[in-house]
This record gives C-alpha cells, structure tokens and sequence, in this order.
C-alpha cells in the first residue's frame, strides 16, 4: 500500500465491499487520529488508515464466512460460485445477528490494536456467535479445540461451516461439534453463552477489576424484554471498577416483529430514555468498524476524564455512562437485511435456482482476494506487549484466598441463627482477604435476614447517602428490587468474593440466570477449562416455613428444587442444620472454585446440633448420623432422615418418643442430597459419596425408611430410588403446596410433617397401630378433629 498518509485516509474514505464510511465516521476517526497521536497511544505500532483499510477487508471477509456458515457445505477460498450441491441440505442460523455482530467484533479487535489494550468482551445475542466465531477463525483467535479443527484453507474452511448446527452426537453421547448455536466453552474470549437475553446488560458494569477494560455488545431485543440494566450508572465506581463500553446493537427487529423501541419513536425516544436513566447516549453507524472502534475507546476516555474529575472534587457520582447506539438494519451485508426473514434464513430454507443465484451475488459482493485478506489478518495478529483477546483477563480468573477465617464454633444446645454463621464468616473471609473485591447481592432487607454485620461493613452503595444510615457512595452492597439485577453484581464479580442473600420465595425469580451460569461452567469443567473464580454462595433464608406472615407467595421451595437438578459438581445445595454447620458449608464454599451453592439456610435461633467435628465431617460426607438419636444402625428397625434445619427439629422429636416407646432407629441428617444420588455422569461421580458410606448410613437390612424434607417429597424421593438401598418400605414427607398465615410449626403442621406426622408414618411402615406412638388427642389432631393448638404444638 502507498505510504502517503492523505492517499491512505482517501483509500479508507472510499470504504470496502458492504462496508461505507459516513462523513461523521470520518470526522471522528481524524478527531480520534489526532488525540491517539497527541496522547502518544501507538498501539501495536501498526498505520492507522492501514489498519483501518485492513478492518474493512476483515469485516467483509467475517460476513462472507457467516453466510457460508449458514448455507454451505464447501467454502471455496478463491471465491469461486457454489453449486447445487455445495449447499447444505438443512440451511440454519441466527444469520441477521450474526452478520450485524461482524463489523462490531472487528470494531472491537481495532480498538485493541489502535490502542495497545486487550480488552474483554460480552454479548447478549449469544446466538449470534457464528459472526464472533467466523472473524476468530479468520485472525487466528482461536480455542486450543478450535485451532486443532479449523484452519483457513477450502478443507479447514469447510469443516468450519460443516460443524455449524451439525447436529452430530460422538461416541460418547455427547455432541460433537465444538461449535454450538451460542457461545459456549470453545468460543474464544467467550465467558458468558448469552442464551437468556437481558442477562449481559445486567451483568457488565460489575464485571472489570480496576485496570480492565470490558466491551459489552447489548441487544435491542432484549432492552424490552429485562429491566434492570437502566442502573448500570448507578453501579460505576471508578475507585473499584474498571472501563465499560456498551453498545447496543440497533437493528430494530425482534424474532418476528420490530422492537417496542422501534414502535415507540426509535432512536431518539432510546436517547431521551438513556438520558433520563443516567447515561449519555451517542449514535454511531452499525455497520462500520471503524465507528466501533471509535466508540469504545470514546467511551474509555470519557470516563477516564470523569473519574479524574471526580478525584479532583469537580464533580460527583454518578457519572454519566457513555452508550453507544450501533444504528444498523437486521443482516446488513446480505440479501434480504431488514426483513423478518433475516433473523433466521434470509433465503429461505429450499436452495433452488434463484436462491442460489441470490447466495452467489451476496457472497461475491463480500468476497476480500486471499492476499488482501491475509495483509490484513496479520495487521490483527500482532499484539505488541498484550495478550490475545482468546487470553482476556475475563477469560482466565484465578481467585483463591490468601487466608482462611475460623469462625467461633458454638457449643450443643446453645441457641443461635446459622444466618449469623453466613454473616460472620463472609464478614470475616473478606476481612482476611483486602485483596478481593467484595460484591453483595441484595434484593431487599440485609437486617431482616440477619447479616447485619455485612450491612455495617460494606454498606448499601448509593449517590447520595443519607446520614447515620448504612449507605456510602462505595458500598459493596449492591440493592435493587429486582432479583436477577442483584445476582447479577455477584456472578459478575468473578474476580472478587461474592455472596447474594433472598427470601427463599423470592430466589426463584434468579433461577434463569443462575442457571445460565451454572451451564457455562458445567461445559467449561467438562471441556478441561475448569472455572477458577471462587466460588458463589446463594443464601435462601426467610425460607418457606419461616415466612408465614408472609403468605403462601412466599413459601416456596422451588429454587433449591431446580438447582437440584443441575450437575451436582457445578450448582450444590446444601441445607445447613444450625450455626456451627453453616458456619462450616460457608467455609467450604469459599474453598471452592467454580461452583454455585445453594444454601437453604434458616434465620431463627435454634439449638446448635453439630458441634465442630461433627460439623466438618456432615460438609465433607454431606449425611451424617445423629449421635444420641435411636440406635447404633446396625440395630434399628427404621431409618429417619430429616433434610433441613426444622424438618431435624420435628425429627428428634419423633425419635424422643420412639425411644421411649423401645423402638430402635437411627437418625440421619441430610446436609446435600444431590451427593447421596446416583450420578448422572462421570463427571457428577467424582463428587459422589462412596458405597461403603451410603452401606453405613443406610445398610441393606434396616428396611424401612423416613424421609423428611424442606423440599416436596417426591424430589427426595426420587433422588434416592436407586441409591440409599430404598424399597417398598420408604416414605418421604415434604412440601405439599400448603400455606398461608402460620407459624413456623403452623407450616410444618399443614404440610404434615410435624413430629406427630412423623411418628404416624413410622408407625405405618413398622406395620404398627399409631396408638402405640400416638395419644387419642394426638390422633384426634392429626385426623382433623382437633386444633392442634396446645397439642402438637
């Protein structure tokens, strides 16, 4: 290329294939020449009009791959017309996504080549991978599985678009493809697979550590469909945060309709939006990496100038967030953009004649000659003192603690709540450990749920904070009434130390979101890139059977239900019995790395059960026999298990009568059941419990069995068909949909599981008259001819 700068910026200013420059782009990327140049930023040294030429050839070259993504079979890379049969029999993709995202991932590797920065990045249309996956390939980004299958002639080509929706199981069972229709574990870069729209805008501006920069490609769709990511100018903190640049991608169309937004006046009524929430919105053509680029690192100034202004004591928090609005059409660069049909298959999904035909232009107005192509790559591909963007510091967080905290172990018997367990011990690991940032997750009352020591320590984080009340401008506390909003300041955080807090009731509207983080991780674990961020702990207290005054909406189980399903290695759920094995599970969690922990944890004082030893060894089993209840095992005649801190309660006091009644049984406390199942692979096999340890709690000869649990019954017993030696002889009591205005003991009583509901199902499975356990009162209750006011409780 001609080195004479003014015919270098006249090469560029005539634009590429698909790709135009608009007279704003153009002013701004001068503007933005002159201040990298005064600000003595050279980057990765190479000429700025060069590599901005080279970013038109690679965002071209990127949309070309998408559409054979899509269609094709064969990818010829002289860029020859396809035939009938180079195309794929089942055409398939989110292609108008895919293509928008192009330009913007180009964008965003100019960024970090004009600059010097490897930078993060997150997407809230994960489906739109194909266009993140096609500029890897084409740069050489790549996973280690991806660099192993695809390389950048007609075969590794082909096989690239081959694999796209393939569909194909291995040997193992498993699918075969490294490519999945989102960003999963092989997406270069990818931390988050993005198949809940919303969940990125929520996530982003708790994301970046001081000195990290974040890129976060946001989705009109999905602006209408989560609140939430309104507050992100809330939440930035120059002291604790690092640089977050996002930009929404503005095609206007949803699946099958235009968006709300587009509905309601477009660009100008999302302007007045932004700005009345805090942001300070500017539009940038969508189709064009250069105003990419020049956005992020727009943005990354400004607010550099806003943290030094807020050092200086010229201004205060909140700043207003820069936001970019990426204007653009759905599938710009191919036939078909802005229509419905772009979303998905802009031809169609039967390639005849005039599909074809159509296919062919389209691909050859895209079409970069291999020797351009590869001048540019190589502009891309230097890295001069910085990582590659497959390393971003986001990609590969290695958090462990530096020192451990002993909490102060509680004697048997002494009445204490195992929420001030929780509280004590996240006060006191973060104490231990400065060098975490800590991120509390809280949808609405810290006081109420007893962490009270957190809320004095790290305080609710607001602009304005009232005087004499636990607020500051930096608290790492961060609240909303909005559930999948705080989760998200929590997960995000994965290079600090994490906790979020909920009324049980109200964590199952995080179930999505947790869920989408556990999947991420699982298949990560499973494709040996094991997660390393500490581990996230997710307290569910105030839980069904303590928040009666609450009624019935707030009695519900669910989430620990649902997370009970997942793979037991990745989301484990635990029910801590009293301070000192709460005290213990929070110790652990913080132990691990990876993994979410659910923790069904009550609030109330209740009797310490387990004392210190007892409460190691129930963490490290996750069962344990309770000693001093029944008999030795080996002896008894029945089983009771209890799944929960007052499911323990009524199950002690069951066994009290037993024992007077001469019947020998053992007591079993359940701390995690999902490590008591079978597992449902190898990998969930690892953190199973042995065969001899399950023979030891549940042996064979004992054939009759109780369970009682804070979940509904037929989750634990299904969970234990085929593992605890169960038989016909076995009967779980557990939630039955039961509730209103009661008390903790009302709540047990109406999903019968109180001690007489007990004693009646042991009876029933030792094949023995109630009345032998029971009083005529006690029946008369149970039998719904009495109240049981002064009699079972």
């Amino acid at each position: 290329m001609v080195k004479n700068t003014k015919t270098l910026e006249s090469q560029w200013m005539r634009g590429y294939g698909r790709i135009k420059h608009t007279g704003q782009t153009r002013i701004r990327m001068l503007s933005l020449k002159n201040k990298l140049e005064k600000r003595g930023i050279t980057g990765d040294g190479i000429g700025f009009y060069e590599l901005l030429m080279g970013a038109d050839r690679l965002a071209n070259a990127g949309m070309w791959l998408v559409v054979h993504d899509t269609y094709a079979r064969q990818v010829y890379t002289d860029g020859r017309p396809l035939k009938a049969e180079d195309f794929k029999s089942r055409p398939e993709g989110h292609t108008g996504g895919s293509l928008n995202m192009v330009p913007a991932y180009a964008g965003y590797l100019l960024a970090g080549v004009l600059t010097g920065h490897t930078r993060g990045w997150v997407m809230e249309q994960g489906h739109a991978v194909s266009g993140i996956d096609s500029v890897n390939l084409l740069t050489g980004n790549l996973s280690p599985e991806h660099a192993r299958r695809y390389n950048l002639g007609d075969a590794g080509l082909s096989r690239f678009v081959q694999d796209f929706y393939a569909y194909t199981i291995d040997d193992k069972g498993r699918q075969a493809s490294p490519r999945g229709s989102h960003v999963n574990a092989h997406t270069a870069g990818g931390i988050m697979e993005g198949g809940y729209l919303g969940f990125a805008g929520l996530q982003y501006v708790h994301m970046p550590l001081p000195g990290e920069r974040l890129v976060a490609f946001l989705s009109d769709g999905a602006f209408e469909e989560q609140r939430g990511p309104d507050w992100a100018p809330r939440w930035w903190r120059a002291e604790d945060s690092g640089m977050v640049a996002p930009i929404m991608i503005n095609n206007g169309r949803r699946i099958d309709q235009r968006t709300t937004m587009n509905q309601m006046g477009g660009v100008q009524w999302l302007m007045r939006h932004l700005r009345l929430n805090g942001f300070d919105p500017f539009v940038i053509d969508g189709r064009d990496p250069a105003a990419f680029a020049w956005a992020i690192i727009e943005t990354e100034f400004h607010l550099q100038e806003a943290a030094e202004s807020i050092a200086a004591g010229k201004s205060k928090y909140p700043v207003r967030l820069p936001y970019t609005i990426a204007v653009t059409v759905k599938g710009h660069g191919f036939y078909g953009e802005g229509t419905n049909a772009s979303h998905n298959t802009p031809l169609g999904t039967v390639m005849d004649v005039t599909a074809i035909r159509r296919f062919n232009a389209g691909a050859r107005a895209l079409f970069v000659p291999p020797d351009e192509l590869s001048a540019a790559i190589r502009m891309f591909q230097s890295h001069r003192n910085r990582v590659k963007e497959k390393d971003n510091p986001f990609v590969n967080r290695d958090i462990r603690l530096k020192n451990n905290f002993k909490p102060d172990f509680k004697k048997k018997g002494e009445k204490v709540s195992p929420m001030k367990a929780v509280d004590e011990v996240f006060v006191g690991v973060c104490k231990a450990n400065p060098q975490l940032r800590p991120r509390i997750g809280n949808p609405d009352e810290l006081s109420s749920n007893r962490m009270l020591q957190t809320l004095a320590v790290f305080k609710h984080r607001v602009t304005s904070p009232e005087p004499e009340i636990n607020e500051s401008v930096n608290g790492e506390i961060i609240t909303a009434l909005n559930e999948e909003a705080i989760a998200s300041a929590a997960l995000a955080n994965k290079g600090g130390i994490n906790i979020i807090v909920t009324y049980e009731a109200f964590g199952v509207k995080m179930h999505g979101i947790l869920r989408q983080e556990v999947i991420f991780a699982n298949h990560c674990s499973r494709h040996n890139r094991p997660q390393k961020w500490l581990s996230i702990p997710v307290v569910l207290t105030s839980h069904a059977y303590e928040n009666g005054k609450n009624e019935q909406s707030h009695q519900d189980p669910m989430l620990c239900e649902a997370m009970m399903g997942e793979p037991a290695y990745v989301s484990r759920v635990v029910f801590p019995a009293d301070y000192n094995s709460a005290a213990e599970v929070m110790r652990e969690v913080y132990r691990t790395r990876g993994q979410i922990w659910t923790l069904v944890n009550p609030k109330a004082e209740i009797p310490v059960v387990f004392d210190r030893q007892e409460a190691k060894q129930l963490v490290r089993q996750g069962a344990i026999r309770v000693e001093g209840a029944g008999y030795k095992t080996g002896k008894a005649e029945i089983i009771l298990t209890a799944v929960g801190g007052y499911q323990l309660r009524e199950v002690l006091k069951a066994s009290e009568r037993l024992q007077e009644r001469k019947i020998r049984h053992s007591v079993v406390y359940m701390l995690e059941p999902r490590r008591w199942s079978r597992p449902k692979d190898e990998f969930e096999a690892r953190v199973m419990v042995p065969q001899d340890l399950i023979e030891g709690l549940y042996p064979r000869r004992v054939r009759s069995r109780l369970f009682v649990t804070h979940t509904r019954a037929g989750r634990i017993e299904g969970l234990y068909q085929q593992t605890l030696n169960t038989g016909a002889q076995t009967r779980a009591l557990g939630y039955i949909n039961e509730g209103g205005t009661f008390t903790t003991d009302g709540m047990l009583f109406v999903n019968r599981q109180s001690w007489a509901h007990c004693l009646e199902a042991c009876a029933d499975l030792l094949g023995i008259a109630k009345n032998k356990f029971l009083t005529g009162d006690e029946i008369s209750v149970l039998e719904h001819r009495k109240s049981p006011h002064g009699i079972i409780f």
